[in-house]
């Protein structure tokens, strides 16, 4: 929830109001890169953050930009109060003076109403912190002109502290960025094509008229870094095109189609195991989200071996299951899980519930990666779109599971209440 205290961030003073600096300072009020952009943009990657320490840090930081908002927005109006009354003022902005009344409104400084399509709002939360970063470095810079085009004391004072905080919040998302220990080109979940992502293409050639050159660096020489000469120039002169590609064949390597089949129907044998398993798990759930959880699941993997019977039609082949005997050994773990729990606290039966369920979705998201994978190879997309389906269900379930595991880590780790003696006298 929020709460609005009238007080502000940092108390702003404006000695000598200046219409045209008030426009200026809209860029910062309902511009792209403005405190508004930045708390929803935040706040927003908040909500669908599945990590909680890092939620926790962008809605921090989203709160604190509303508050920046609202310093921003007073500045802006202190400068433009004159335009209320004073014509020569209004004429400086009449936008402002006559639609809005010479008060501040969602436009930046050109009058361009603010739009969500500044927000940068991935879902990946490392792409995500990347782009914070870069939005805080925009910010800064237009906080540094802001200032150098500002002649009133107090207003400097308060942009001052408004820069200042923008260092702050790149400190900090970058060290959240540091410390998911992801490497620094690892971006999203596929690998990029060998060879093809080393390569440099120097493709603007020849000196220019100011003097230009073609340079080399560390962008471009040393380390992997394969530096090719402009392909078009390249494949006119030879013939042939230096550039590094990988692609499927149009024909599937001969079996792929029959492996394809065995994965599916091992997968199916091993969703029918759950389905009987899922309710045993859900009856020994101690916690209310987890047995809510698992009920949940037991939905996902009916629907999953619906979709594993329509591939099987989309393929031509009989929907028939295959001993999967991985399965059968995780399900028998998580029995011997279940009969242990019975004797443990609350907490330390459902930890071990968990544990048993998320080695279960690790073996299902391996599975479900591999067979999409063999229907990409095959080009069947009806097949990948329906596994992809499944599988981001299963991945959405391990991530569940890790969030109750976090609540019930805190239920354990506090202290058992001390019970206290009165002694009569």
């Amino acid at each position: 929830m929020y709460h609005h205290v009238k007080k502000l961030m940092f108390t702003v003073r404006v000695d000598e109001p200046s219409v045209s600096f008030g426009n200026m300072l809209l860029e910062q009020f309902g511009g792209a890169n403005g405190e508004l952009a930045a708390a929803m943009q935040y706040s927003i990657q908040g909500l669908n953050c599945e990590d909680p320490e890092r939620k926790d840090l962008l809605m921090d930081i989203g709160t604190e930009e509303l508050s920046h908002l609202e310093v921003v927005g007073c500045l802006a109006r202190m400068h433009l109060k004159p335009s209320k009354f004073d014509r020569q003022a209004a004429e400086a902005d009449p936008l402002i003076a006559i639609a809005g009344g010479g008060g501040v409104n969602l436009f930046n400084s050109q009058g361009n109403p603010w739009t969500a399509d500044y927000l940068k709002i991935t879902g990946e939360l490392d792409v995500d912190l990347r782009s914070n970063i870069a939005a805080e470095a925009r910010a800064k810079i237009v906080y540094e002109r802001l200032i150098n085009f500002c002649d009133d004391a107090g207003t400097k004072d308060a942009l001052q502290f408004l820069m200042t905080r923008e260092i702050t919040h790149m400190k900090a998302f970058a060290a959240a960025l540091e410390s998911m220990k992801k490497p620094s080109f690892s971006i999203g979940k596929l690998a990029p094509t060998p060879g093809l992502v080393d390569q440099f293409f120097n493709d603007s050639t020849g000196a220019g008229d100011d003097g230009e050159i073609d340079t080399r660096g560390p962008w471009n020489e040393g380390g992997d870094w394969d530096f090719t000469e402009s392909p078009a120039l390249s494949e006119a002169s030879t013939g042939t095109s230096p550039i590094m590609v990988e692609s499927s064949p149009p024909v599937a390597p001969a079996g792929i189609a029959e492996l394809l089949v065995e994965e599916l129907r091992d997968i199916l044998h091993a969703e029918k195991q759950l389905i009987k398993a899922l309710p045993q798990m859900a009856e020994a759930a101690r916690f209310d989200k987890l047995r809510e959880l698992f009920e949940r699941h037991l939905a996902e993997t009916e629907l999953q071996i619906d979709r594993l019977n329509e591939c099987f039609t989309l393929l031509g082949e009989t929907a028939r299951a295959k001993p999967c005997k991985g399965m059968a050994g995780l399900v028998e773990e998580g029995q011997e899980v279940m009969a242990k729990g019975e004797k443990k606290e609350d907490a330390a039966s459902d930890l071990g519930l968990i544990g048993a369920a998320q080695r279960v979705e690790h073996y299902e998201i391996s599975a479900y990666t591999t067979a999409k994978n063999l229907a990409q190879q095959l080009r069947h997309s009806a097949v990948v779109e329906l596994l992809s389906m499944s599988l981001a269900e299963e991945e959405n379930a391990d991530q569940l599971l890790n969030q109750v595991a976090r609540s019930l880590m805190s239920v354990a780790r506090m202290p058992a209440p001390v019970e206290q003696t009165t002694v009569e006298t």
